[in-house]
């Protein structure tokens, strides 16, 4: 782990890095501007769901109500709260980290369910962050047309130095096992849609998370626990609102078996 340059660099060779040239950082702003633009054609949600069901992934579809105040709990109950505590465990400032993710892909961070998002916006994100639980995200991709075999390739680049974000992404990942264990995964899980996913340490055998990665690890128990929450805007408000640790009374279930 000590050659990691995560963890040796300074700040600003990290963010130098993580930026890139200026046309680089062009690029990534064009990304970000074309992410934003998907907002304004939220049918994209629509056909994503339907496909998603399609392969077995939804039971029921959410509204649009229920997909953003869900958005917003699976990010301030999972996604930040389990970041942060991962890398205060390994000493890495969170506010910093998310910095170089932004200077690394800022289209990755705007689309926290993943609906909106292409298929290089997600395979990206996957690759520059140490997932809690990267099942979610391939199920997604399964959803894109060859959006599995992409990451397959995508990763094996990174592995092998080839990737053109190679020097962006390995600014920001502190795991050197971390794109081999993605690898294995996706070529297991393109055999096996059940096939067992790399679970990030401290959410592994974590109490304080357990019910809360169960419910957001998957794309089925996400928009399940989406399903639970108000449809009405106002009272989607006042969950928003009055709501402030997880709601463990949605949460899945453990499973029977």
């Amino acid at each position: 782990m000590d050659d990691v340059a995560r963890l040796t660099q300074s700040p600003f060779t990290l963010m130098t890095q993580a930026a890139g040239s200026p046309a680089e950082m062009g690029q990534k702003l064009q990304r970000l501007a074309k992410a934003l633009r998907q907002y304004a054609h939220p049918v994209v949600i629509d056909e994503r769901l339907a496909r998603l069901a399609r392969l077995g992934y939804v039971d029921a579809i959410p509204s649009r109500v229920q997909i953003a105040i869900g958005a917003y709990d699976m990010l301030r109950f999972f996604i930040a709260p389990a970041a942060a505590d991962y890398y205060d465990s390994k000493g890495i400032n969170f506010n910093f980290h998310q910095l170089l993710r932004f200077l690394d892909d800022p289209s990755s961070m705007v689309d926290p369910t993943g609906l909106l998002s292409t298929t290089d916006n997600i395979i990206g994100h996957l690759m520059q962050v140490t997932h809690a639980n990267p099942c979610y995200d391939l199920q997604l991709l399964d959803a894109h047309e060859g959006g599995l075999e992409e990451l397959e390739k995508q990763v094996e680049q990174m592995l092998a130095g080839t990737h053109p974000r190679s020097r962006s992404i390995m600014a920001i990942i502190e795991d050197p096992t971390y794109h081999g264990k993605l690898l294995e995964y996706v070529r297991a899980f393109r055999v096996a849609r059940d096939a067992q996913a790399p679970i990030r340490e401290n959410v592994a055998d974590s109490d304080r998370f357990k019910a809360i990665a169960r419910t957001f690890g998957t794309v089925p128990n996400a928009m399940r626990y989406f399903c639970r929450l108000p449809s009405e805007p106002l009272a989607a408000a006042r969950h928003a609102l009055m709501t402030r640790r997880f709601p463990d009374h949605l949460a899945e279930p453990e499973p029977t078996h």
